[in-house]
């Protein structure tokens, strides 16, 4: 006495799904292994649960696989397309970069005074602006600085003077007691 005919669907029950799942997963496996030794078959098999694990099986390297497998549908050619296109992004990035860089040194070259012949008045409007506020920034932060310093200068000349009068003190003591 056979089985029936099996429905194929999907299973909405998601334990009986995941009970299935394994049991198939694992018959699947054991006939990948069977056909590749009964057959000397190379063979890879990946499988990708619903929750994203994987199972895999290969009877030789699942690389070496993989390639053969690549050449034989002839998908070398995308791989080759995706570098070229890795390569013309990156190329195309380098030019970017560049172009960033020669703006920025220009605009440096602005900012220490020299080639200033290729602005027109407004840039030169803006680039004075800069300045200024760029000279207010040091300005300040050098006062922040001289001031900090005065203040460090003030306290180590108070320690010092304190310990100028404890060390007076001492030996006026040790001059008392000589004297004695």
């Amino acid at each position: 006495m056979g089985r029936g005919k099996v429905e194929v669907k999907r299973i909405e029950n998601p334990t009986s799904r995941q009970v299935t799942f394994s049991k198939r997963r694992n018959g699947l496996l054991k006939k990948a292994f069977e056909l590749s030794l009964l057959c000397d078959a190379e063979l890879a098999l990946i499988i990708f649960s619903s929750s994203g694990k994987l199972y895999q099986y290969a009877s030789h390297d699942m690389d070496r696989s993989i390639v053969r497998y690549r050449s034989e549908m002839g998908l070398l050619g995308s791989t080759h397309n995706q570098r070229s296109t890795t390569i013309e992004f990156w190329k195309t990035e380098i030019e970017e970069m560049k172009r960033s860089t020669e703006t920025l040194e220009g605009n440096l070259r602005n900012l220490a005074g020299e080639d200033l012949s290729n602005l027109g008045m407004k840039e030169l409007r803006q680039l004075e602006r800069q300045l200024k506020i760029g000279v207010e920034r040091v300005r300040c932060k050098k006062r922040r600085i001289v001031s900090e310093h005065i203040n460090f200068l003030k306290r180590r000349r108070r320690a010092l003077v304190e310990e100028n009068t404890r060390l007076q003190k001492k030996v006026k003591l040790l001059d008392q007691q000589q004297e004695a």
